[in-house]
């Protein structure tokens, strides 16, 4: 018998993401991010610098208008690719799904800008202190649909389980925000 995995996603025999599952699929596509999302170190840091480098390019083809409709459009979508995605891996909550990361700081840097490189990146590092370390709203958000059943392991409902992958980022980006907008009201 071979020993066990440490990857949970293969104890589990959800599928390792690789470039052919990233493009079988348009939602493998969306939810990793065109390809961030399979970095084997710190995905959900590389789909946030996707991000920040994705909606620079936007800023100079869109009105600021036109990038919070491309932002709103994005959530039902990104919902849907996230839920396929998961469920097509078998796992929850998969690392290598980073839409939650790029819509979550694409709404941050949408209403934090315009602003320099150092608010930028102040906002970079908030955002992925409260993605990561997931405290107080953040972590109960995480959880909150993320049921489990008598033995302790996950019993996702994958539409549910999609929600919940965008839904703690967002609550991230709103913590971020509530940050900066705070430190802007001391500071001027």
């Amino acid at each position: 018998m071979p020993p066990a995995s440490p990857d949970p996603a293969r104890r589990s025999g959800a599928r390792r993401p690789g470039w052919r599952f990233l493009l079988a699929h348009p939602a493998h596509f969306i939810a990793m991010g065109g390809g961030s999302g399979l970095s084997r170190l710190a995905p959900g840091t590389v789909g946030t610098l996707w991000a920040w480098v994705a909606f620079l390019a936007m800023q100079r083809l869109l009105s600021p208008a036109a990038i919070g409709w491309v932002i709103l459009a994005g959530l039902p979508i990104g919902w849907w690719a996230c839920t396929v995605t998961a469920r097509h891996m078998r796992v929850a909550d998969p690392g290598s799904i980073v839409w939650d990361e790029v819509i979550a700081f694409w709404t941050v840097l949408w209403l934090v800008l315009p602003a320099g490189l150092l608010a930028q990146c102040i906002a970079f590092a908030l955002f992925r202190y409260f993605d990561a370390a997931k405290p107080g709203p953040v972590r109960w958000a995480d959880q909150l649909f993320k049921p489990r059943d008598d033995a302790g392991k996950e019993a996702p409902r994958w539409a549910a389980a999609g929600f919940g992958i965008i839904l703690d980022d967002l609550v991230a980006a709103f913590c971020t925000l509530l940050v900066i907008a705070l430190w802007r009201a001391f500071i001027q």
